[in-house]
């Protein structure tokens, strides 16, 4: 098989990169599974001998950022996790030289053979899946699906299939680019992570290829429209055939079974597969790992960094210049972290001095104005 799959993960996901890589190697005989991690150091991987690959640290995809630390900063655990795919993907067919690559987020399970996707990617550069096949018929079902795959992307990005062609790698380039720069949750501005940049894709890239088949991504958002049941063996089937993979996003909150106990009442057999998946993480060691912190979660003090801390950074290009290596905190020196104890109350920043002089000048230009 000439597919390399990969996912990217930081520690704490990584029973849900093993249960992946298992049912991959489990359904797809021959294909190679490479884990990127997203923490200073690998953690204890002996649990899992010859599973992955390889294992990729930051430092070994050498990002295109001219302060690697910095860049690292301004980053969420998931905004971090989902930035390096692009690049990733890159050092894939650039340096790893593979044929045909396949992402998988780690709260997916391979169900079936994907060497479907290999005579897909013999026709098409790139290969992705919308997160909706069919329209919804009810006013909820628009609402907490349509309306949400509107404002997350059409395309989900749990998933994506490209080959070797020089259309497959200028795609790498551009949404590389992209992730390096602006792989941010910012629904208000128009971004999700790397799902919107998506959206422009079958536009740039001919050879893009939209898979509509409901086999593919089975998941908590479009479970309304496909109906599961248990085939003979026990093998999953959605409309008769075979469920290639499904897709487990929301597990760990719960908002997964909230969608399926709305809409997929028709489908018993989703709620078994649910039980199952749980005890694979359990036994892949999901208590144990589930609980190891990140390890850019905290200053060099040790104290945690607060989301707002990182958004405001990557904002302020005065900040950036002022702290190049903002996790790091020494006795004596100024630091970022310092900065924040100084200028946040309440969960917000104070504005700048500057900022505020400027407002009383207008309230006083204000007030002396005749009514």
């Amino acid at each position: 098989m000439s597919l390399a799959f990969f996912t990217s993960i930081a520690g704490n996901y990584l029973a849900k990169a093993a249960v992946l890589a298992e049912s991959v190697r489990k359904h797809n005989a021959g294909a190679r599974f490479y884990l990127v991690l997203n923490d200073p150091e690998a953690p204890d991987l002996r649990r899992f001998p010859g599973l992955f690959d390889r294992v990729f640290l930051l430092p070994d995809l050498k990002l295109p950022a001219q302060n690697v630390g910095s860049w690292i900063f301004q980053h969420t655990l998931v905004e971090l996790c989902t930035a390096v795919k692009g690049p990733f993907l890159l050092h894939a067919l650039e340096e790893l030289r593979a044929e045909k690559v396949v992402y998988l987020d780690p709260d997916v399970v391979v169900l079936d053979s994907l060497r479907e996707l290999e005579t897909l990617l013999d026709k098409h550069s790139i290969v992705a899946t919308p997160h909706l096949l069919e329209p919804e018929e009810g006013g909820k079902g628009i609402e907490e699906n349509e309306v949400c795959a509107l404002q997350h992307g059409v395309y989900n990005l749990g998933f994506l299939a490209v080959n070797n062609s020089a259309e497959a790698v200028r795609f790498a380039r551009w949404w590389s680019d992209r992730l390096m720069q602006f792989c941010y949750d910012d629904i208000f501005n128009g971004l999700f992570t790397d799902q919107r940049w998506m959206d422009l894709a079958p536009g740039f890239f001919p050879g893009f290829h939209i898979l509509r088949d409901t086999t593919y991504n089975v998941a908590p958002w479009n479970i309304s429209r496909r109906r599961v049941a248990a085939g003979p063996g026990g093998k999953l089937r959605v409309e008769g055939s075979p469920i290639k993979f499904f897709h487990f996003s929301g597990i760990d909150s719960g908002s997964d079974l909230k969608m399926f106990e709305s809409y997929a009442g028709h489908s018993p057999a989703v709620f078994e597969l649910r039980k199952w998946y749980l005890g694979e993480l359990a036994r892949a060691g999901q208590e144990q790992f589930g609980k190891l912190p990140w390890g850019y979660g905290s200053f060099s003090n040790g104290q945690p960094i607060r989301n707002e801390f990182r958004r405001v950074y990557r904002k302020r290009p005065e900040l950036m210049k002022e702290f190049p290596d903002p996790a790091r905190v020494e006795a004596g020196k100024t630091s970022y972290y310092r900065w924040c104890e100084k200028n946040f109350k309440n969960g917000r920043v104070r504005p700048p001095l500057l900022e505020k002089w400027k407002r009383s000048i207008k309230k006083r230009v204000r007030l002396s104005q005749p009514a």
